[in-house]
Parts: C-alpha cells; structure tokens; sequence
C-alpha cells in the first residue's frame, strides 16, 4: 500500500518548530518569573516556587511537547481520529491541571492584578459557567464540518487547540487553581467533576455506534496498524468515554479519601492521640499536676461532703 501511495507514509518525521519555540519561550519565561520576579513577590527569605511547582512544570512541558508534536501531532491531524481524541484528552485533561498546578498564586495575581482582569476571571471560573464553557468548545470541535476544517488549514488547527486548552484551564480552575478563593470545597470538587464525566458520554456514544464514517477525512487509503475507519472511530469514542471518565473518577476517589475520610482513623481508634488532662488524675481542672493526690486528701473530700447526722455506711 505504502508503494502504491508513496506522499501517505505516517511515519515519516516532520519537524515542527513552532512547537519548540512555544515550549522554549514558555519555560524562559517560566524561569525568569521564577528567579527575577518571585523573590520581589513572595520577599526575603521565602522560595518563590516549591519542588512541587517545577514538577509539575516540568510535566506539562513534556505534556505539551508530546501532543503537539510528531508523531502524535501527525498522526492524529492525518491518519486517525482516535489518535486526535488522545491529543485532545491531553490537551484538555492532563496538560492544564499541570499547568495550573505548576503556577504559584503570585505568579497568577502578577499576571491578573486584583482588577477587571481578575474579576473577568473570577466570573469566567464559576462551576456553571466554567463547565459550560469548557463541554461548549467539546461539542464544537466534534462537529464533522469543524474537524474537517481544522485538519485541513493549519492555523485553525492550532487556534482549535489553543481554544481546547484555555477552556479547559477554565474548567479546572475551581479543582486545582492557584486562587484558593475561587476553588470549591472537597465535596464541591467531587460533585463538580461527577458532573464533567457524564457530558463526554453523548458524543463516545454517538461515535461507538455509528454505522458509518462520522470524518471521511480520516478515510485515508492508508490504515495505521491496519485499523479500519469504523475501528478507528470506537476507539475514539472508547478513549473519550473510559480514558475521561476514569481519569476523572481516579481524582474524585482520590479527593474522597485525603479530604472527606482523612479523620475517620482518628475518630474510630480505641487509642488516645492527646495527652491525659491533669483533671482525671486530679478531679480538679485546677488542681496543680505538681501535687499529686494524696489518702489525706480523698478523706478530706469525702467528710466535707458527707450529709450531718448521717451515719456513714460501713
């Protein structure tokens, strides 16, 4: 097949610079906040990000560059749709919580400020409308006539992507963002991402059970690994229902027992966890712990509290 359609070869390498020099400019810039701007931010003696903000940093550098380029990129534009269901899951459901994980809250109130910015945003990452938002660009960039366009002109596809990307940041502001103020409770989260897990179903379903070709775009003479157009589209739907879905649930199981359960151990032992109040040993809370209870004492006690005239039981 390959001989006979010589330009259709899915593994042949194309390099993608734009893709470089958008990973390359992020991290200097991610680098020069860090160390030039931070310090002023945060003041002396203070780190500017922790080991957790440069891993995740780290991970959505190396998220970002893996979807956007070869061989996923070319794979998913030209030859599969389940591969461009992958680079979307990427782009929509690992890389921003990354993102947004690796982003201290001054870096954030650098770049917003405390005015219209930030009040645009906060309105932008309410639960409602965050998540109308995000499920609004899910639909659009399912619409046959919308892949077909962006598989076809390159700077819609890009535009797609960035439009994919900042959605999803939206959504997943209330979840995981710097601003603490905006974030919804544990319970909240758990609810808000239940929700998110059961929009995807409406168009895995429809792509599982089609009969046909939802993209002849994708109707390529040449098949990778030897999958059919109709294989090709359940596997998408299969990736954008299961690999959503799981992902997340793992998160809302995952915010269930480090938030919601984190005191049942305590609450539950038969063990004390604090130390023995003075007042049991002492019947006084305040008895001095340095005097402990002597016989004298209890008699003491016990003829100052005992009826006159009665006759003590022997």
């Amino acid at each position: 097949m390959l001989a006979q359609v010589p330009d259709l070869d899915p593994w042949r390498y194309q390099w993608h610079p734009e893709v470089w020099v958008l990973v390359g400019f992020l991290t200097v810039a991610y680098i020069y906040m860090v160390r030039v701007i931070g310090p002023k931010a945060v003041g002396p003696g203070k780190p500017a990000v922790s080991r957790g903000n440069i891993g995740a940093f780290v991970g959505a550098m190396a998220m970002l560059w893996v979807a956007s380029d070869w061989p996923l990129h070319d794979i998913s534009e030209e030859y599969l749709y389940s591969a461009h269901m992958l680079q979307h899951m990427m782009l929509s459901f690992f890389l921003p919580p990354l993102v947004l994980l690796a982003t201290p809250e001054w870096l954030l109130r650098v770049l917003i400020g405390n005015g219209r910015a930030y009040q645009v945003l906060k309105f932008l990452t309410k639960p409602v409308v965050a998540a109308v938002v995000f499920n609004a660009v899910v639909i659009i960039s399912h619409i046959p006539a919308v892949v077909t366009a962006t598989v076809e002109t390159g700077p819609l596809h890009y535009s797609m992507h960035f439009l994919v990307v900042m959605s999803s940041l939206l959504m997943w502001m209330p979840v995981v963002g710097p601003f603490h103020e905006l974030q919804l409770t544990p319970m909240g989260k758990a609810i808000y991402l239940f929700l998110l897990s059961l929009v995807p179903t409406i168009p895995a379903a429809w792509l599982t059970f089609a009969t046909g070709p939802v993209y002849t775009v994708y109707d390529q003479p040449v098949r990778v690994w030897g999958v059919s157009v109709l294989g090709d589209q359940q596997m998408a739907g299969a990736i954008m229902k299961t690999g959503g879905g799981l992902f997340l649930w793992a998160i809302i199981v995952f915010l269930f027992f480090k938030r919601v359960a984190a005191g049942y151990t305590t609450a539950n032992t038969y063990k004390r966890t604090t130390k023995i109040p003075d007042a049991e040993f002492t019947g006084d809370p305040a008895t001095d712990a340095d005097e402990p209870l002597t016989t004298e004492d209890v008699e003491r006690e016990f003829a100052r509290n005992v009826t006159p005239g009665a006759r003590p039981q022997t």
